[in-house]
Formats: C-alpha cells, sequence, structure tokens
C-alpha cells in the first residue's frame, strides 16, 4: 500500500505524513516542483517534467487497488477511482465509483457556467480546521479499507 499525493496546492501534506508514519506506509509526493523534500524516509517526492498534467499522469499511471490518492483534481480521482485506489480530496471527502460520476458531471457544469459568466468565479469558501480534522479521519478509514 502507498499514498500517493497530488502536491501543488496541497493543504494536508502534514496530516498525510503523520497517517502515514503512524502506519508505516510509504508516501510518494508528487508535484511539478516548488516542495521541499521531507527527512521523512517513508516519503518519496518526485518531480515532474513542467507541463500540463504531468503530476496526475504519473500518479494515473501507478496508482491501483490498495493504494490511497490525495487529490483535488477530479479527472486524476476518476482515473484513480477507475484503477482501484481509495481516493481522498483535501476536505476529506471519498471519491469512489458510485459518486465519481456526479462529481464529474458538477465539475464540468461548474466549468461550462464560468466560462459563460466570467463575473461568476471563485465564491470557494476557505480551508478550515474543522475540513482538515475531516481529512484525518477519512484518511484514516481510506488506509483501513485499502488494506483489506
Amino acid at each position: 500500500m502507498t499514498i500517493y499525493v497530488d502536491a501543488d496546492a496541497c493543504p494536508v501534506k502534514a496530516e498525510i505524513e503523520r497517517v502515514g508514519t503512524r502506519h508505516k506506509l510509504p508516501i510518494i509526493i508528487v508535484s511539478n516542483g516548488g516542495i521541499r523534500p521531507s527527512p521523512n524516509p517513508l516519503i518519496e517526492t518526485i518531480i515532474v517534467d513542467a507541463g500540463a498534467d504531468e503530476a496526475d499522469k504519473w500518479i494515473a499511471e501507478r496508482a491501483g487497488p490498495g493504494d490511497v490518492v490525495v487529490t483535488g483534481d477530479i479527472p486524476l480521482a476518476a482515473k484513480c477511482v477507475e484503477a482501484g485506489a481509495q481516493v481522498l480530496k483535501h476536505n476529506g471527502e471519498e471519491l469512489s465509483a458510485q459518486n465519481i460520476g456526479n462529481v464529474l458531471a458538477t465539475r464540468d457544469l461548474m466549468a461550462d457556467l464560468r466560462a459563460a459568466d466570467p463575473f461568476r468565479q471563485g465564491g470557494g469558501r476557505s480551508f478550515s480546521k474543522a475540513d482538515r480534522s475531516r481529512f484525518l479521519d477519512a484518511l484514516e478509514r481510506a488506509v483501513h479499507k485499502a488494506a483489506r
């Protein structure tokens, strides 16, 4: 079992390290750069080539059954769910075969709405302590589920 992290703009890297270290799991942090490597021997930092979706491609090619993927990228999440991995968003929301279709459709709808109305931008709420706590609980559950 490996925890893969789509690290660009990931607000929960410290929480992932805490849970992964407690369970003695390898953690692979993947980004386009700008991430300081961790001294933790369980954490491997992968820097991919610059370019659209290079980190996503790297993770999608490797994640599978028994792995946990942490990402906010919905198309990457869909590929990882299809490959059999447990997938979590940064707020702890689990993405699975049961809900990924609806999540993808909502993402596409919102992208279309933003494109049609340039004034409809942002609107998201800030990342909270409650989100961080939900993520920790969800990651703990995902690790146990992936181990089965």
